[in-house]
């Protein structure tokens, strides 16, 4: 099996449910899952160059906004240059990230992380209806990870009005309800050497384990990690 290391961790979600059901079904496609709540123990781990596989399902970031400033002392993390260091060598290495939900607030003052990931969350502009039924349809049915997908509805969050970089390839979009148009939630990203899969979905396990959603996680890990599918 293939290893993949899961950053996982964070306000507001309910990551240790979560990354368990993430574990379990990345272990049906073939990964040997390492989950760490612990980020400065996982970067130690991602700096061993042990892993095929970088799997961010966190939310960790340097919580500047006021009101974040009881949760600051305890949840705040900006990576360190050498763990900065330690995700560029497994790029380098030509090895993999599959970036989940949250993993586009995180590492909010790491610009090349950002650019990893192709989007940016904007506080005070992005922003996600709250949790409930959400839309969700492919864009480019030729790509593997979404090919013979159909179109579903789950329950979710909807992340809209992010920052999407342009060389990004949309694979999927989605709208909550009461929204008009739809915001893209599953793209891929070619990088110099390794490959990104960025999900804007995953708020919780009911959302992992739906019947396609799973499929499309399952796929991202192996396209990221550069299986042929």
């Amino acid at each position: 099996m293939l290893k993949n290391l899961v950053l996982t961790g964070g306000l507001y979600h309910p990551f240790a449910d979560a990354s368990r059901t993430l574990q379990a079904l990345l272990n049906e496609a073939g990964f040997a899952s390492t989950v760490t709540d612990d980020l400065d123990h996982g970067f130690a781990e991602l700096a061993t160059g042990n892993y095929d596989l970088l799997t961010v399902y966190a939310l960790r970031w340097t919580m500047p906004q006021e009101k974040f400033a009881a949760q600051r002392a305890e949840s705040a993390f900006s990576p360190s240059p050498a763990q900065r260091q330690a995700l560029q060598q497994h790029l380098d290495a030509g090895k993999g990230v599959l970036a989940l939900h949250t993993a586009a607030i995180c590492f909010d003052d790491w610009p090349e992380w950002q650019d990893a990931v192709g989007a940016r969350w904007t506080w005070g502009h992005s922003y996600h209806p709250p949790l409930g039924t959400v839309q969700v349809q492919p864009t480019a049915n030729s790509h593997p990870i979404v090919a013979g997908l159909p179109a579903f509805a789950l329950e979710d969050e909807a992340y809209t009005d992010m920052v999407v970089a342009p060389g990004v390839q949309p694979l999927m979009e989605v709208r909550a309800a009461g929204q008009t148009e739809f915001s893209p939630c599953l793209w891929t990203r070619t990088l110099p050497s390794g490959r990104l899969v960025y999900d804007a979905l995953g708020h919780d396990s009911a959302s992992l384990a739906n019947s396609v959603h799973r499929q499309i996680i399952q796929r991202a890990a192996r396209w990221a990690s550069g299986q042929t599918l």
